[in-house]
C-alpha cells in the first residue's frame, strides 16, 4: 500500500493522515480482536483444569460478545462527536487492560468478569476500524481495503486455535492474553504517530440517559437470547422477566431518543432504505458466520470423524473465501452498483448453504470445506458492498453512527443466531435421545451432553456411538437447514436497498 498524505473536508471537519501506517495499525488492532475470538477455544481445557468452573466456561464467549455488542452504538456516536482517535485509543486501552486482568485471573468468575472488560474495549475497535477506513479511502478503494481487513480474520481463524494450543501446552494459557500487550501497544503507537484529526471543537450534550437505556435494554435482550434454553427454559420466570424488562427499557430508549438533542442512536438511521437494508443484511451475515463456525466443527468431528485441527481448517474456509471476494467487490459495484453486487453475493450464499444442507453422513471433509468456502465468498460480496453503501449515504459527521449501527446489527445477528441454532440442535438431540432404543438409552441420560461420546472419543459400545453420531448428524442437518433459510433472507433484505443510493443531509 503506497503511503499518501491528504486532507479531506466534510462540514468543517477535516482529517489528515498517512494512510499506509494507519491501515497497518487498523489491521493490527482488528487482528487482536479476531485472535481473541478464536485463540481461547483450544485453551478452554487448560483453563478449566487450572481454574475449575467447567459449567460456566461458555460465559467466556457470550459475555465478550455481549459487552462488545451493546457498547458499539455508543462508540459510534462518540466517534462523530469527539473524533475517531480518542475512541480508538480508549478501546485499545480498555482491551489491553482487560487482557492483563484475564492473564492474572485467579478463578473462573474473575476470568469471566475480565473478559467482559475486554469486550468493552473490543466494542470500540471494530467499528472504529471500519469508520477510519471509510474516512481515509474513497468509495472505489474501500472494498479492496476491507478485503485486507477481512483477510486478517481469515488468518486469525487459522492461526488462533493453533496458537492457543501451543501456548496452553508449552507455556501457559495465560499467554494467550499477555501476547496482546506488545501487539496492541505497537498499533497504538502507529496510530499516535500517523493519524491526525481536525475536529471542530464545540460543546456537546452527551445523551447519557439514552446510552444507559440502550446498553441496559440490549444487555437484557441479548442475555436472554444467549442463555434462553440453556441456562433456563425459554418460558421460565427468569426468561420472561428478562425479555419483558429488556423490551420496556428499549421502548423507553426510543421515546428518549425522539427528544434528545444529540441522540446516541438517532432514529433517522431507520428511515433510509439503504441503511435499513444494509443493517438487516449485516444481521444475516452475523447469523450465518456464527451458525457455520459453531456447528461445522461438530459435523466435521462428530459425524465425519475428523480431528479438531482439521475441523478448525474447515471452518477457516469461510473466512478465507470472504476476503477473496471482498477485495474484488469494489470493481464489481462500480460497474453494477451496490445492490446488484450484494444480490450476487446473496445468491452465492444460497448456493453454499444449500450445499451444507445437502451434505450426508458419508460426505468428505473436502466437500464440507468447499461448501464453507462458497458461503465465505458470498459473504464477502454481500458484507463489503452493504457496509460501503451505508457509509456512502452520510458525511464524516455521521459515518461513525452508521458504521457502529451496522456492526451492532451484525452482533445482534450473531447473538440471535446462537440462540436459534442452539435451540434447534438441542431440541433435535433431546427428541432423538428420548426415542433411543432401549439398549442405547441408558448411555444417553445426560441429554445433549451425550454428544461428547463422539466428540471426545473414548471406549463406548459401537451401537451407542453410531446412534449418537446419527443424532448429531440430524441436529446439524436441521441447523444447516436454518442456515440456508437465513441465506434466502439475506437476498430478500438486500432487495430493500434502492438501485440508486440516496445521500442524506449532514447533521
Amino acid at each position: 500500500m503506497q503511503e499518501a498524505t491528504f486532507t479531506r473536508r466534510a462540514g468543517g471537519i477535516g482529517l489528515r493522515s498517512e494512510r499506509g501506517p494507519v491501515l497497518g495499525s487498523v489491521m493490527l488492532t482488528t487482528g487482536l480482536v479476531a485472535l481473541d475470538s478464536t485463540i481461547i477455544a483450544t485453551a478452554v481445557p487448560s483453563v478449566v483444569r487450572d481454574l475449575g468452573g467447567f459449567a460456566h466456561f461458555p460465559w467466556l464467549f457470550s459475555v465478550y460478545l455481549l459487552t462488545a455488542a451493546v457498547t458499539t452504538p455508543l462508540y459510534g456516536k462518540l466517534a462523530d462527536t469527539l473524533g475517531r482517535r480518542p475512541v480508538m485509543f480508549f478501546g485499545i486501552g480498555v482491551f489491553l487492560a482487560g487482557s492483563v486482568l484475564c492473564g492474572a485471573a485467579w478463578s473462573m468468575l474473575t476470568l469471566i468478569v475480565f473478559r467482559a472488560v475486554q469486550g468493552i474495549g473490543a466494542g470500540a475497535i471494530q467499528p472504529m476500524s471500519m469508520t477510519i477506513i471509510g474516512d481515509l479511502y474513497t468509495v472505489e478503494e474501500r472494498a479492496r481495503v476491507q478485503g485486507y481487513v477481512a483477510g486478517v480474520w481469515g488468518v486469525a481463524s487459522v492461526i488462533g486455535p493453533t496458537l492457543g494450543g501451543v501456548f496452553s501446552e508449552y507455556l501457559s494459557w495465560r499467554w494467550i492474553f499477555f501476547v496482546n500487550l506488545p501487539l496492541g501497544l505497537a498499533a497504538a503507537w502507529m496510530l499516535l504517530r500517523h493519524l491526525r484529526e481536525n475536529v471542530e471543537r464545540r460543546r456537546h450534550r452527551i445523551d447519557y440517559l439514552g446510552a444507559g437505556l440502550l446498553i441496559s435494554g440490549c444487555t437484557l435482550v441479548i442475555l436472554g437470547t444467549l442463555e434462553g434454553g440453556i441456562t433456563w427454559a425459554w418460558l421460565s420466570a427468569p426468561s420472561v422477566v428478562i425479555f419483558v424488562l429488556g423490551a420496556v427499557l428499549v421502548t423507553a430508549f426510543v421515546l428518549v431518543e425522539r427528544r434528545a438533542a444529540e441522540p446516541i442512536l438517532p432514529l433517522w438511521v431507520f428511515r433510509s432504505r439503504t441503511l435499513i437494508g444494509g443493517n438487516l443484511a449485516s444481521v444475516t451475515v452475523g447469523a450465518l458466520v456464527i451458525g457455520l463456525s459453531s456447528y461445522v466443527p461438530n459435523f466435521a468431528q462428530g459425524v465425519l470423524g475428523a480431528s479438531a485441527v482439521l475441523a478448525g481448517f474447515v471452518v477457516a474456509a469461510v473466512t478465507l473465501g470472504w476476503p477473496v471476494t471482498a477485495a474484488m467487490s469494489g470493481r464489481v459495484y462500480l460497474r453494477i452498483g451496490f445492490r446488484n453486487t450484494a444480490l450476487s453475493g446473496a445468491a452465492i450464499i444460497i448456493v453454499g448453504t444449500g450445499l451444507c444442507f445437502l451434505l450426508s453422513e458419508g460426505t468428505t471433509i473436502a466437500m464440507l470445506a468447499l461448501a464453507c468456502f462458497i458461503v465465505g465468498m458470498g459473504l464477502g460480496l454481500t458484507a463489503a458492498p452493504t457496509l460501503v453503501a451505508v457509509q456512502s449515504v452520510v458525511g464524516w459527521d455521521r459515518r461513525g453512527v452508521v458504521t457502529g449501527t451496522n456492526m451492532f446489527a451484525r452482533s445482534i445477528g450473531s447473538a440471535v443466531g446462537v440462540a436459534v441454532f442452539g435451540a434447534i440442535a438441542n431440541t433435535t438431540l433431546d427428541r432423538r435421545f428420548a426415542a433411543a432404543p432401549p439398549d442405547v438409552r441408558p448411555a444417553l441420560t445426560s441429554g445433549a451432553d451425550a454428544t461428547s461420546i463422539v466428540l471426545k472419543g473414548g471406549s463406548v459400545p459401537a451401537d451407542v456411538a453410531d446412534y449418537v453420531r446419527a443424532s448429531l448428524y440430524a441436529a446439524t442437518h436441521n441447523v444447516f437447514l436454518a442456515v440456508a433459510v437465513v441465506g434466502v433472507c439475506s437476498l430478500l433484505v438486500v432487495l430493500l436497498i434502492p438501485r440508486r443510493i440516496e445521500q442524506l443531509p449532514s447533521a
